[in-house]
């Protein structure tokens, strides 16, 4: 690892899990990844030893028996399992300094732990919807896609976090078209794949049957499909939803393309619950996060299971290093 970027780890929201996954996740990765938390080190759980430093440079000459820090001061105290507004600036401070780290080519890549949402809008503000958009605010983009990522399966949902019935208003061949593009670059830039071969979900059962039970597949996504793959892109699809995540079906495809939340999330959890890594694509750094949230019902209780965080961080430094 000599001469490696390091992986920075936000600390996301203090009174969660995120400190503690973290601090664990680096007892599993000591010596494999170089990586450097970001936050209050009065956070991290007393039994995994920390060393603070001054900077990434100093991360790389540091033995690999203490979890490397970049300390960064909380103004008020912290009550696991108990978000406190006053503590929301120094949570998005630490964001955007970790996002500065990568840009400024100090850490190979960015994995952010949990936030709560609630607590930052109270106590700063917070405009942002989530995570995700306040990145993509950073980095000046306005298109980014969320991929779901483990070893069986890249899933990206088209659409995200709405309302059921209203993804078929925000499902347009122009939005999908976009998602389709960030996609398949990603897989590029990110992933080292070529040409990527990517599988479209039909939005209706059974991709519609041929229009009697939704139109959209013979309305206007079969013929979003055949002209992406005029321009080159290695498309199959609209497919039916309910045969396209089986072990064959997988087997034909880099990543799937789903309409709606649950759509994709539902075979990359039941596949492989504990493993599953949140990738952002479209942004101009990596950032890779847990899928869990601050779990805030089981914070200092020492059961909260890293291996997210360890997959995710695991990723992002392959990511940065392939």
């Amino acid at each position: 690892m000599t001469g490696a970027r390091p992986v920075v780890i936000s600390c996301g929201e203090p009174a969660g899990i995120g400190p503690e996954v973290a601090a664990r996740a680096w007892a599993v990765l000591a010596g494999e990844v170089p990586m450097v938390w970001l936050g209050d080190p009065r956070h991290l759980p007393a039994d995994i030893p920390h060393r603070v430093v001054n900077d990434c440079d100093q991360v790389l000459n540091t033995s690999p028996d203490a979890l490397p820090v970049l300390a960064h001061a909380f103004p008020a105290d912290n009550v696991l399992g108990q978000a406190n507004p006053a503590n929301a600036q120094a949570v998005i401070d630490v964001i955007a300094r970790g996002v500065d780290l990568v840009r400024a080519g100090d850490a190979c890549a960015l994995t952010t732990a949990p936030i709560h949402k609630k607590a930052l809008k109270d106590g700063a503000n917070f405009a942002y919807p989530g995570h995700t958009e306040y990145l993509a605010a950073l980095a000046g983009v306005d298109d980014v896609v969320m991929m779901l990522a483990s070893d069986q399966l890249r899933v990206v949902p088209a659409t995200i976090h709405i309302a059921l019935d209203q993804v078929p208003h925000v499902l347009t061949p122009a939005h999908l078209r976009r998602v389709i593009e960030i996609t398949a670059a990603g897989l590029k830039t990110q992933f080292g794949i070529a040409q990527p071969k990517i599988a479209i979900a039909g939005l209706n059962p059974h991709a519609g049957e041929g229009g009697t039970m939704g139109r959209q597949e013979i309305d206007w996504m079969n013929d979003l499909v055949k002209t992406m793959q005029d321009e080159g892109f290695d498309l199959m699809g609209p497919l039916p939803a309910d045969t396209m995540f089986h072990a064959a079906a997988r087997a034909r495809y880099d990543a799937a393309i789903a309409m709606y939340h649950d759509q994709a999330l539902i075979p990359i959890k039941t596949l492989d619950f504990d493993r599953g890594v949140n990738v952002t694509l479209g942004l101009p750094f990596i950032r890779t996060s847990p899928d869990h949230g601050t779990a805030f019902d089981i914070a200092g209780t020492g059961i909260a299971n890293p291996t997210s965080m360890v997959e995710a961080i695991r990723l992002a430094y392959k990511m940065a290093t392939s």
